[in-house]
C-alpha cells in the first residue's frame, strides 16, 4: 500500500522557521521524482520545490528561492523541506507529491497546514 506521510506543519511568525517531512512507503522512492506543493485559501495548487529521483536536479518556485531547500533521504526514504524567513503569503496545506514519469504514476499525501501569522 503506498504512503505518503507528511509531518511538521504549524503555526509560525513571521521570519520564522518549519520543516516538513514525508515519509513514503509501499514503492521504491528511489525511482521517484519527490515535490512539495502548496495550496493557499482560495487558489489553486503550487509547486514549491522538486527533486529527482537522483537528488542531482532541484527546482524551486521563483517565490521561494533562497528562503526553501528540499532534501530526501534515501536510507528514510523521507524527503524534507527546510523554510526559512516565512513571509505570512507562505500560509497554505502543502502536499507531498511522488511521480514516477515513465508509468504515469503520481501519489499525493494528506497535507499539512503551515500558518504564518504574529
Amino acid at each position: 500500500q503506498v504512503q505518503l506521510v507528511e509531518s511538521g506543519g504549524g503555526l509560525v511568525q513571521p521570519g520564522g522557521s518549519l520543516r516538513l517531512s514525508c515519509t513514503a512507503s509501499g514503492f521504491t522512492f528511489s525511482n521517484y521524482v519527490m515535490s512539495w506543493y502548496r495550496q493557499a485559501p482560495g487558489k489553486g495548487r503550487e509547486l514549491v520545490a522538486t527533486s529527482t529521483s537522483g537528488g542531482d536536479s532541484i527546482n524551486y518556485a521563483d517565490s521561494v528561492k533562497g528562503r526553501f531547500t528540499i532534501s530526501r533521504d534515501k536510507v528514510k526514504n523521507t524527503v524534507y523541506l527546510q523554510m526559512n524567513s516565512l513571509k505570512p503569503e507562505d500560509t497554505a496545506v502543502y502536499y507531498c507529491n511522488a511521480r514516477r514519469v515513465i508509468f504515469s504514476l503520481v501519489y499525493w499525501g494528506q497535507g499539512t497546514q503551515v500558518t504564518v501569522s504574529s
